[in-house]
């Protein structure tokens, strides 16, 4: 009788067992654990996107997408200044490589976005003289640009972003004070979805905004989806920017806030989420001596898992209005919240940690009943 031996094959079997009694303690089974991504856990609810960049689609980050994420957005190179930098030049050759891994992977599929405040660039609101443009010149490059880049990802993209964050944050205006709005007032919002619309008809529109929960900001969002729908314009959803943090909101302001605008009949996605484990700011500032620094603190992971546990239950909740939910970035170890609004300050926003693991609040997001 080889009593080491014996000994051995029981320590390894009692660990399997605490391992296997662990993981059912927590609700799910090793097997799941290891098989299941946070796609299949929602697959009878929305779709789960991520923002992506060209060079996440290769190694760990793209073996984390394909087993968790059923869905991308590309998180800049489809925007107006990286795609389109100058009149007569486009640069497709990031923005193809992420559509032709969507498709080769089946991965749905959102266009972010074809009208945008920042990141135009500055040739679309000035002359070869420097001079602004008129209406109608600037209206023809809109047009241009999208039905250029609406139609050579026809097919492969199924929604897109067509006007981003047009709305003022000012409490007492309504439309951002931007180029396209000095030069064209409200109508360049119409004619981007005109525009949008003709070159694909079967793409699904969105407006999308953040702080889209905030009462205020919520019923100008509201007002100018009600002015294009009234227009007679295409409209079939409204992106939620889900930049959220620990602190906010409240699960009644979100509530409020999706049931607002399925009112207007259209669909609700959540299109960039991430939750700071800081009070949420706008503007970019150099570090103060009042900060904290950037250890991710446990009372921080506690309130950060308290408040991903309440946004799926809501969204869960809205599972006939809510068409997908999109994570802006794929992890904790890149995230754009890193060094904004404060230079230097590491954040973790999201469900995976910087080694690509799940966090804790995961867990909790894949832990519940139908």
């Amino acid at each position: 009788m080889n009593t080491k031996s014996d000994n051995s094959k029981l320590k390894c079997f009692l660990l399997t067992v605490l391992a296997m009694v662990s993981a059912i303690f927590m609700g799910y089974s090793q097997e799941e654990t290891s098989e299941k991504g946070l796609k299949d856990y929602y697959k009878d609810h929305f779709p789960v996107g991520v923002a992506v960049s060209p060079r996440a689609l290769e190694g760990e980050s793209a073996e984390l997408i394909l087993k968790h994420f059923n869905s991308m957005t590309p998180e800049n190179v489809m925007k107006m200044g990286p795609i389109h930098p100058e009149e007569n030049r486009y640069n497709w050759e990031y923005a193809d490589q992420i559509a032709d891994f969507a498709v080769q992977h089946n991965l749905k599929l959102r266009g972010h976005a074809l009208c945008w405040h920042n990141q135009a660039g500055n040739w679309l609101f000035k002359d070869d003289d420097g001079n602004q443009v008129s209406k109608e010149v600037l209206l023809q490059r809109l047009k241009d640009h999208i039905t250029t880049v609406v139609k050579r990802y026809k097919g492969k993209i199924y929604a897109w972003d067509v006007v981003n964050e047009a709305i003022s944050d000012n409490e007492d205006e309504f439309l951002r004070d931007s180029p396209w709005y000095q030069i064209c007032g409200e109508d360049f919002i119409i004619k981007a979805f005109e525009y949008a619309h003709e070159a694909d008809p079967d793409l699904k529109l969105f407006y999308n905004d953040y702080s889209a929960v905030h009462p205020i900001k919520r019923d100008k969002i509201y007002k100018l989806v009600k002015m294009i729908q009234d227009a007679g314009v295409p409209i079939h959803g409204i992106g939620i920017q889900g930049h959220f943090s620990i602190y906010e909101p409240t699960e009644q302001e979100l509530r409020d806030a999706i049931e607002k605008y399925a009112s207007l009949g259209v669909e609700v996605q959540i299109t960039e989420l991430d939750v700071s484990v800081y009070h949420k700011e706008h503007s970019q500032r150099d570090p103060l001596p009042k900060d904290e620094d950037d250890a991710f603190k446990p009372e921080q992971e506690q309130k950060q898992i308290e408040q991903y546990e309440m946004l799926f239950r809501v969204f869960r909740d809205f599972g006939d209005t809510l068409t997908g939910v999109t994570f802006w970035n794929i992890s904790d170890r890149h995230s754009w919240l890193d060094n904004f609004p404060v230079r230097g300050r590491k954040n973790y926003p999201l469900l995976f940690n910087e080694e690509f693991q799940p966090k804790k609040a995961y867990y909790k997001v894949i832990d519940f009943e139908e």
